[in-house]
């Protein structure tokens, strides 16, 4: 009888590899190059402060439509920028604010600072503004208001606060106010006086003609007391009231801003 022999078992396959899970590298790439949106509600921006200009603020437009930032604004002037903000172009208030600042060209920039109007408006809107009141500075359009925000002007709800800051040629926070038409004109040239007089700078040189002597007198002034000519430019530009009710009347054209805003629906 034949045996038949049980034949011995080979050695056993591996056992295959796990599938490998799909990389997802086209999410992953996009994601990381995804540019981040920047938050300026939290950023610190006070009186003293250095602040970083790289990316500070993000994009607007001037009026005539060029894009810009603060970064190439302050690259440009010779000693910073000064930039004063106002809820709607060519309502009364702030059309009070920006000519007080254009009555007072000469002296807010004898040291060198550029003059910005800011504002949520649209280039067209603010272009209009310019020329019917023969601004001789540009605006600044900003309708998401990223700079607004990061220089502490955003309110809370939505709008734009009337006000001014400064800011040096090295980055420097020089000035920050909110505050009435007037009132934010009065920082400036308290600030522009006070720099003047450190510097020791020759105003003749720095005005023409028909300025110089209204210049120098306003350089000695204090913010409390003022010229009678530094107040006849502010009284053409508001309506008729009694001695000493300034303040009144700036009140009065913040309600007539706000009642022309809220009836464009800003």
């Amino acid at each position: 009888m034949v045996e038949l022999r049980k034949r011995k078992a080979g050695p056993a396959e591996p056992a295959a590899p796990p599938p490998l899970k799909k990389s997802n590298s086209s999410a992953s790439k996009a994601q990381a190059t995804a540019p981040e949106k920047k938050d300026f509600s939290s950023a610190k921006f006070a009186v003293a402060d250095f602040i970083t200009l790289d990316g500070f603020g993000g994009e607007i437009d001037t009026n005539d439509g060029k894009k810009t930032t603060l970064k190439t604004l302050i690259a440009d002037s010779k000693s910073g920028v000064v930039l004063f903000t106002y809820p709607k172009a060519s309502t009364p208030g702030c059309t009070n604010q920006a000519c007080l600042f254009r009555d007072e060209f000469a002296l807010l920039t004898a040291t060198g600072y550029a003059i910005y109007g800011l504002s949520t408006d649209s280039p067209k809107s603010n272009t209009t503004f310019k020329n019917n009141q023969k601004l001789p500075y540009t605006l600044l359009c900003d309708p998401s208001a990223s700079l607004i925000e990061a220089i502490g002007m955003k309110k809370a709800s939505k709008g734009t606060t009337r006000g001014v800051v400064v800011i040096s040629k090295v980055a420097k926070v020089e000035v920050v106010f909110a505050g009435g038409p007037a009132a934010t004109v009065d920082e400036v040239r308290s600030f522009i006086s006070t720099s003047m007089k450190e510097a020791d700078v020759d105003v003749e040189n720095v005005t023409d003609g028909k300025t110089a002597g209204k210049t120098l007198k306003a350089v000695g002034e204090t913010t409390e007391t003022k010229g009678q000519e530094s107040e006849e430019l502010k009284q053409s530009e508001m309506p008729a009231v009694a001695n000493g009710d300034k303040a009144q009347a700036e009140v009065a054209a913040e309600v007539a801003d706000s009642a022309e805003i809220l009836d464009h629906g800003v």
